[in-house]
């Protein structure tokens, strides 16, 4: 609530009708699922439960920014009643439960259909059946669920998709390393066939967006080290360098 504060300038009643997304939500849920047991993942669990009363609509205290903590130092107070709350993860292995629910529905009777491997259901197909339920067997409290009533999914990145990711946004990795190599005076360009390569390796090790600079950073890194010592780079410096003195000389 802090960050929402002074990202509204300080200004109390837009905090309050602001919008918080909570990223990583997935890393709270209780390791052992619906199971209550004394055994359950209670530091997890204890998250949860100290995000209901924000999600749900309270008060919230908190000092000013560099302010030590003390019983008589002045707070701030924003009610989160009009907050609009969005909470995201990737919700690994969620998938898994989804199948095993519908294989679990479909399977009762007699004329019901007996699936091979081949004929499994693709993660795509799966995710968009996700029900509460499903949220809760895999570790989010039900309180939790009953404060988020819709539930959006999203389909697997395909590689138009991290393409783009590649190189349309401002800070994209692609304009980043022609960025750092242009420091250097060297002109870097990337053929479509090559970043597309980039693309279907991040697939292959299914980890969407967040291993293409990882990819990239493996093929530029000896690159990346070989260029500033270069005999084009150690020539085009000594141009430099010997222009630079003949101006000077001209000057005096």
């Amino acid at each position: 609530m802090r960050n929402l504060y002074y990202a509204a300038d300080k200004d109390i009643e837009k905090a309050e009708h602001g919008i918080i997304y909570l990223d990583e939500f997935d890393k709270i849920a209780r390791k052992s699922g619906a199971n209550n047991s004394i055994t359950a993942d209670p530091g997890h669990e204890g998250v949860q439960q100290a995000l209901l009363k924000m999600l749900e609509g309270s008060v919230v205290e908190f000092t000013a920014r560099g302010q030590r903590k003390h019983p008589e130092a002045p707070t701030i107070k924003v009610d989160t009643k009009n907050v609009l709350f969005i909470v995201g993860g990737a919700f690994v292995g969620i998938e898994k439960i989804i199948a095993k629910r519908l294989q679990k529905a479909s399977s009762i009777g007699f004329g019901a259909e007996v699936q091979g491997k081949d004929e499994q259901p693709k993660f795509d197909e799966l995710i968009h059946q996700v029900r509460p339920e499903d949220l809760m067997e895999y570790g989010i409290i039900p309180e939790i669920i009953g404060r988020l009533p819709v539930i959006c999914t999203l389909e697997t990145l395909d590689e138009d998709a991290l393409l783009r990711i590649l190189t349309e946004p401002k800070n994209a990795p692609v304009k980043q390393y022609e960025k750092l190599l242009a420091m250097d005076g060297v002109t870097l360009e990337f053929e479509e066939d090559a970043l597309r390569a980039v693309a279907q390796k991040a697939i292959e090790r299914k980890t969407g967006a967040r291993s293409l600079k990882g990819i990239i950073e493996d093929v530029m890194l000896d690159v990346m080290y070989e260029i500033p010592k270069s005999d084009a780079k150690r020539s085009a410096r000594s141009s430099s360098r010997r222009n630079a003195s003949r101006s000077t000389r001209s000057r005096g």
